[in-house]
């Protein structure tokens, strides 16, 4: 998403190089996906699963 639209900014961070940040959102599994702080889920989700996440971060 963040290769095809300007609104979207993503970053990828290798856990074992940034253990503040694993602490912060608590990763226990990967993939972590955080949308603006308020929805976040582990593991890879099928390509409806995922979008209604993202869809329900931007309502929030």
């Amino acid at each position: 998403m963040a290769i095809e639209s300007a609104h979207v900014k993503a970053d990828v961070v290798e856990a074992s190089e940034f253990v503040p940040l694993v602490e912060k959102y608590r990763v226990h599994g990967v993939p972590k996906v955080v949308i603006n702080e308020t929805v976040e889920f582990e593991g890879a989700l099928p390509e409806d699963r995922y979008l209604a996440e993202v869809l329900k971060a931007a309502q929030s």
